[in-house]
């Protein structure tokens, strides 16, 4: 209920309303662009992105209720475009080393997973990676990326079948 109420403050142009709705979410708004992104700047400058979207068109939001998909649909997009921006170009400042934190294994099974991952088209590894790294429902995955609810299950049933393929294991369903 709160969360209606600040919705409707921040649509009247309260800034702070809107300052503490982003903010009771930051931590999903970062992971999500992280996701997409793989690191902290960008992440930031996309989140960043997606706050100065939400402020400035926080008044054409139909259903108060919806507001946290509608900003991670914003979010996602924001991520598409500084994807889209910096294309396939690397820079060597942006290559860090991983932690030793990790064991041997399971960064070795994590390189593994992104490398079967990296084989599948990019619509299926997004609701994959959507569903199963950020634990979304595919409810709220099929409003953040504008798809239908069906599309949203047959890409994710189809991507680890695809996957189980490859990987050459039981099934993963």
């Amino acid at each position: 209920m709160e969360t209606k109420i600040l919705v409707k403050k921040a649509k009247t142009g309260d800034k702070d309303a809107l300052v503490e709705l982003i903010m009771k979410e930051k931590s999903n708004y970062y992971k999500l662009a992280f996701l997409y992104l793989k690191n902290k700047e960008d992440s930031l400058d996309a989140m960043e992105d997606m706050i100065v979207i939400l402020y400035e068109n926080i008044y054409k939001l139909k259903k108060n209720d919806s507001f946290y998909s509608w900003s991670k649909t914003i979010l996602v997009n924001c991520c598409k475009k500084i994807i889209k921006q910096r294309k396939k170009t690397v820079s060597i400042d942006s290559i860090k080393e991983q932690s030793y934190k990790e064991n041997y294994e399971q960064r070795e099974n994590k390189i593994l997973l992104e490398k079967y991952l990296s084989q599948l088209g990019e619509k299926y590894q997004e609701v994959i990676k959507l569903r199963y790294f950020l634990d979304l429902e595919y409810k709220v995955i099929a409003e953040i990326l504008k798809i239908p609810l069906g599309t949203v299950k047959s890409r994710i049933s189809y991507g680890l079948n695809k996957l189980q393929a490859k990987i050459g294991g039981e099934n993963i369903e």
